[in-house]
């Protein structure tokens, strides 16, 4: 088997981790290698599958803006790492693959629908991800976690593990659209009070949403409130999330990395913020 990654990043660099262990060749593109049009084609024409973990930019999906032509006219199976955003605010509401896409984010909503065309494609829509390095603890352990009052607002996640092994369910799977999330959606709030109980600390105080200090990003992110149903990835793929909840997440990652908790947190690669 040889897979092709656009966008080696955090989420794409577990997946490798997982599959070459099991003798799959895998080549990657980042966004400074699009230049080397013949290496890229090379690499298309020779893939039995194509994943792309690359965000969409103001001028759409620099991927199939590249490449649609040459990955539409090749048979190799097709994922694409979209996001949970693309389902806007529901109020709280549950959202499953079947409801509308109203979100915020006009160029993620455009990448999922290029990607959702083609025909061999399957989108995988992900929440919030937290794994090794990346999650509430070390933000938590960091001093950087602000802890936002929002009462009534909640959010689902996924463990990067969980999405592995998402991905390579839906290598047997038909086209098409899965929510990859957790079975749990909760507040923010919760998730680090949780953390800080894990490393034995205070939680951080909770601050009320109108006078957070918080990124614009960070903001517009607690302007909507939204539950993901992942039903469809469990009845058709017959995938099953190892840590259903932030808890079991949270805790699994607590023993294994609590004695560098007070490392930096790795930034995540440019070209992939999935």
């Amino acid at each position: 088997m040889r897979l092709l990654i656009f966008g080696p990043g955090y989420t794409a660099s577990r997946l490798i981790a997982r599959l070459e262990p099991r003798g799959w060749r895998i080549a990657t593109v980042t966004r400074e290698d699009f230049a080397d049009r013949s290496r890229a084609a090379f690499e298309i024409a020779h893939a039995t599958h194509i994943l792309s973990s690359v965000p969409p930019d103001v001028e759409g999906d620099p991927v199939l803006a590249a490449y649609g032509i040459e990955i539409a006219a090749g048979t190799a199976w097709l994922g694409y790492l979209s996001s949970t955003g693309v389902y806007g605010d529901t109020g709280g509401a549950w959202a499953d693959e079947s409801a509308p896409l109203a979100g915020r984010r006009g160029p993620r909503l455009a990448a999922d629908a290029a990607w959702g065309k083609l025909l061999n494609a399957r989108t995988f829509r992900l929440p919030g991800i937290y794994g090794p390095g990346r999650s509430a603890l070390d933000r938590v352990a960091q001093g950087t976690a602000t802890r936002v009052a929002a009462p009534g607002q909640v959010f689902s996640r996924i463990h990067v593990d969980d999405i592995v092994e998402g991905v390579i369910a839906g290598f047997d799977g038909p086209p098409g659209a899965y929510n990859l999330a957790d079975d749990a959606p909760a507040p923010q709030s919760d998730v680090l009070a949780y953390a800080a109980a894990l490393l034995g600390t205070a939680p951080p105080p909770e601050v009320p949403l109108e006078s957070a200090s918080l990124t614009p990003q960070a903001r517009a992110f607690y302007s909507e409130n939204r539950r993901i149903a992942n039903g469809k990835a469990k009845r058709v793929l017959g995938w099953r999330p190892r840590y259903p909840d932030y808890r079991l997440g949270l805790r699994a990652l607590s023993a294994i990395t609590s004695p560098a908790i007070t490392s930096p947190a790795p930034a995540p690669a440019s070209s992939d913020q999935r």
